[in-house]
């Protein structure tokens, strides 16, 4: 999907949010117009996975706003999120074994640019694997299933939980061309939650980085990445 206009897509401000009573996200404000592309980076624990999860409806807000378009989100389900626009790649998968590689496709399609054969010419792989079970699939195999499927809800922003996470080198560099295609070619919205500090900085224009539930870094990605002491010190990164 081409998404270039300048439209503000997502707004949080002030949001604090976690599970239960627990509080995980502190005082956390952004904003992202169609077009944009974050890298959100940080150490393990302080919250990126998190705030993905809050943008789709899935921690307790405690406190703030998370609007879409400049609705406000906070009795909105996370179906009727994913209906408004919003794609998301969990860092699990989630791997139906009762359903094939087609049927994950089909069964969350909506009308759109992204369509099964779309799909499948960016990721050939799924199609010569469109009858096997979602078990039965390498790690590689369902990380590619799990972004057609986000794909096949024709969404204006996709939501990508650290998709490298545990994947073969050759495999990482194939998803890498994906991604970079999406968001560099074809202008899509995207968020990347990513332990590969460098690697989201170079899919992105824009990076936020979190410690201990707060932004403590918002800049444009390239000027993270040449300054290598600072990225070194916010991610500790090898």
């Amino acid at each position: 999907m081409n998404n270039k206009g300048t439209g503000e897509l997502l707004a949080l401000d002030k949001v604090s949010a976690g599970y239960g009573e627990s509080v995980v996200l502190e005082n956390i404000s952004f904003t992202l117009n169609e077009g944009d592309s974050l890298a959100l980076l940080g150490r393990n624990g302080v919250g990126k996975s998190t705030l993905l999860l809050t943008m789709m409806g899935l921690t307790h807000l405690h406190r703030g706003t998370v609007k879409w378009r400049a609705h406000d989100l906070r009795h909105v389900p996370t179906y009727r999120r994913v209906h408004n626009g919003m794609g998301w790649v969990p860092q699990e998968r989630l791997m139906y074994p009762s359903l094939t590689v087609e049927e994950h496709l089909t069964v969350v399609a909506r009308p759109g640019e992204w369509d099964i054969e779309k799909v499948y010419r960016l990721f050939p792989r799924l199609k010569e694997r469109s009858n096997n079970m979602g078990n039965q699939l390498s790690g590689g195999e369902q990380q590619m299933l799990a972004i057609a499927r986000a794909l096949m809800v024709n969404p204006q922003l996709l939501l990508l939980d650290e998709p490298m996470e545990g994947l073969a080198p050759i495999i990482v560099q194939e998803l890498l061309e994906v991604i970079k295609r999406l968001v560099i070619d074809g202008g899509m919205t995207v968020i990347v939650v990513e332990q590969h500090a460098r690697m989201a900085l170079g899919l992105t224009k824009r990076a936020i980085v979190l410690d201990r539930g707060q932004i403590v870094h918002d800049s444009d990605s390239q000027s993270l990445l040449d300054d290598r002491e600072m990225l070194d010190r916010l991610v500790a990164v090898a």
